[in-house]
């Protein structure tokens, strides 16, 4: 029988051995070897990786820190480890790899039992299953009424994960584009954006429910839950059994009251609009086809954040896609997937900014660019320079109008005549809210009205049908029902203005004329502002006058 000693110092050998071939395994994958002594577990990036997808891995998320994580790996070449590898990557996070010995991995994977239950099942993602679904179908929860009374069915501190379902759920099935969670003094509110509009949801929530809400959603989103101080940003994925997955962006930032949590939900539907379901005009139409079908040159978009600029560009990206050309894009960040076409991601930390990445892309031969917003003058002039030799460029810039565009340009300190040359087309849009189909009521037109309106129409340019418009004057009010949620409105739709650069304001670009010259040069180019589209919409029962003149002004023709 062997002595004690003896086994100590086979098991020693043993281990020695064992780490030395950890140390190979490191070498030949390319990654970090990382000795017994210096491992470290924290919890909250264990929960990140489930336990049996662990042990079935051979890996373990060890460390976090905002979307970095270390993994240690027996084997990270191994298919099951590169799957998870993948995985996370796909939720966002920034995997670094560590080689262990299987001893290590071993004892890694004995700290899930320190792991609270709830912990468990987190990976990122809140699954919700098909019963959870069906039980949601039953209680209707496409109106917001539903959603209040399953809240209040559920609103005590546990049932924390089925009432981040129910929110989710109610999110999604009322096609909210925001969830806002809001503490205030002795109360915690929740709020959805539904058509850019924010609502009241629930007011009432239980006495020690806020803290572990927001805990909870933090660890979906790989966020420390030990900060409350600092603003942080995550995402999480909702995984349905019957719809695609819906990416969550998650923003949390510290208050007077606690912390404020806002979702902003990337439904992939939301972007399936092909081009003629924009809202477009035919005129405004045909004058998109032709743009499109150019070689080369530049169309911007202008904007504010939210008004749909992304939803248009997708569009044409769309519109534009062909096996027998390369499309690329850079963005940040990537909030939806397009299939063939190469999408990349602005990544701050890894120096790939949207000039240093346009520059890059501009060495892979694309045939069409899109870039996700111009910022800075760099990235000015290499979107120019890539329009002006030969690559037909899309993207964004904060302007209030179309003309604006080009003023933005200027102030970021690209050359005029660089500008002038490079542009094609400017486009300018806002979102307005359209009526309910189902409850609308049409409004008796008086005389007075009927000739405001016919009047307005017929000063329109010529490229506008102005017989059909003032044949088909319906207006129509808001009323409310269950369907809307007794909003009055249901969906959105875009109003545009289009400017082709022609060859007098190309001219006057280059002169460095200035927005004012441009604007009154656009007057004679058949130019139609938002607000005259806008009038169209209300002419037709699409939407109200009160909704265009939210995003554009007053309507004093019509007053």
């Amino acid at each position: 029988m062997l002595s004690d000693d003896v086994v100590d110092q086979l098991s020693k050998m043993r281990r020695d051995a064992e780490e030395r071939d950890a140390q190979r395994r490191g070498q030949h994958a390319h990654a970090a070897y990382l000795e017994p002594a210096k491992i470290s577990v924290n919890l909250e990036a264990l929960a990140l990786l489930d336990e049996p997808s662990a042990h079935e891995g051979h890996c373990a998320v060890i460390a976090v820190a905002d979307r970095k994580i270390a993994v240690a790996a027996f084997d990270p070449m191994s298919p099951a480890t590169r799957k998870i590898l993948d995985d996370l990557k796909n939720k966002g996070y920034k995997p670094t790899v560590h080689v262990v010995s299987l001893s290590s991995l071993e004892h890694i994977l004995t700290y899930y039992r320190f792991a609270a239950k709830q912990h468990e099942k987190i990976t990122g993602s809140v699954q919700i299953a098909e019963q959870t679904e069906e039980e949601a179908k039953k209680q209707n929860l496409k109106t917001l009424d539903a959603v209040k009374e399953a809240i209040r069915k559920l609103n005590n501190p546990g049932n924390i994960s089925a009432l981040i379902q129910t929110i989710l759920i109610g999110a999604v099935e009322n096609r909210a584009s925001d969830i806002h969670i809001e503490p205030q003094n002795q109360k915690l509110r929740l709020r959805y954006r539904i058509d850019g509009m924010l609502q009241d949801i629930f007011t009432e929530f239980a006495k020690g429910t806020h803290r572990p809400i927001i805990s909870r959603i933090k660890l979906l989103s790989g966020l420390k839950l030990n900060v409350k101080d600092e603003t942080q940003d995550g995402r999480f994925t909702i995984d349905l059994p019957v719809k695609q997955d819906i990416e969550v962006r998650v923003a949390v930032a510290p208050s007077e009251f606690g912390e404020v949590v806002v979702m902003r939900l990337l439904d992939p539907e939301a972007i399936q609009v092909s081009l003629d379901q924009l809202g477009l005009r035919n005129d405004d139409l045909a004058i998109i086809e032709e743009q499109l079908h150019k070689p080369n040159g530049m169309a911007l978009n202008t904007g504010p954040t939210g008004s749909g600029k992304t939803t248009t560009l997708y569009a044409f990206l769309k519109k534009r896609l062909d096996p027998s050309i390369k499309i690329i894009t850079i963005e940040d960040p990537i909030e939806y997937h397009l299939d063939g076409i190469e999408q990349t991601q602005v990544d701050e930390s890894a120096d790939y900014t949207f000039s240093g990445g346009l520059r890059s892309l501009m060495r892979q031969d694309p045939d069409v660019i899109l870039v996700g917003e111009i910022r800075d003058k760099e990235t000015a002039e290499i979107a120019i320079q890539a329009a002006l030799t030969g690559h037909l460029v899309f993207s964004t810039v904060h302007a209030n109008e179309a003309a604006g565009g080009i003023a933005r340009l200027l102030d970021l300190g690209a050359k005029p005549n660089s500008i002038a040359p490079a542009i094609n087309l400017l486009i300018a849009q806002r979102l307005v809210r359209k009526l309910c189909a189902v409850c609308k009521k049409e409004k008796q037109v008086t005389a007075e009205e009927r000739k405001k309106i016919e009047t307005y129409i017929q000063g329109l340019p010529e490229r506008v049908d102005k017989e059909k418009y003032m044949k088909d004057i319906k207006l129509f009010e808001p009323v409310g029902c269950p369907a809307c949620n007794n909003i009055g409105y249901k969906g959105r739709i875009a109003v545009f203005e289009l400017l082709v650069v022609n060859d007098e304001i190309r001219e006057l670009i280059g002169k460095d004329a200035g927005q004012i010259a441009i604007k009154k040069a656009v007057q004679d180019t058949g130019f139609v502002s938002m607000q005259q589209d806008g009038v169209l919409k209300y002419a037709t029962g699409i939407t109200s006058l009160s909704e265009v003149e939210d995003v554009t002004g007053n309507v004093e023709e019509l007053k």
